[in-house]
């Protein structure tokens, strides 16, 4: 069983408040849009990262972290990336990998809007955790929490940080 600690979209901010809600957690999982690559070391520092740079990210975070990971957690197949869409309206970077072999759990970031979605045509779970920085047009910084137990994804959470500006 993996606990998992899943935000996107920092832009070179770690708001104080985040760091509680790591303490339960076994990893952090970051969908892009990181900022400056001591972003990600303070996050090493907590716990294991599996993480893929953003549009906004320089070659300091491009040199660590590749644009698409793809991996098993437990029994669940993950596909992360940061411009991925929505189901029905994935980017087609993300509609040519989930079509040729869908995961079980697809999560990107870039839009800064938070939303759990059920795929009922691929058959997976869409995650896009909002935006974790002050940078953007969200209203609330936020990230999601849940836990991968087998083949499962459960209890998950949505942590609302307070309002961005």
């Amino acid at each position: 069983m993996q606990r998992i600690a899943l935000l996107s979209d920092t832009h070179n901010y770690l708001d104080p408040k985040i760091f509680k809600y790591f303490e339960e957690c076994d990893q952090i999982w970051h969908a892009g849009d990181v900022g400056m690559i001591s972003i990600m070391d303070k996050l090493l520092e907590i716990k294991p990262v599996v993480a893929v740079y953003g549009n906004i990210d320089g070659q300091d975070v491009r040199k660590v972290y590749k644009k698409t990971e793809r991996w098993w957690c437990e029994k669940v197949d993950v596909l992360m990336t940061h411009i991925g869409g929505y189901p029905d309206n994935y980017s087609r970077e993300a509609r040519d990998l989930i079509k040729t072999n869908a995961p079980k759990l697809f999560i990107c970031g870039h839009s800064h809007i938070l939303k759990v979605m059920y795929d009922k045509k691929y058959n997976l779970l869409h995650i896009n955790p909002g935006a974790a920085g002050v940078h953007g047009f969200h209203k609330m910084k936020t990230l999601v929490r849940f836990t991968v137990d087998g083949d499962k994804i459960k209890d998950l959470e949505v942590i609302e940080l307070g309002e961005r500006g």
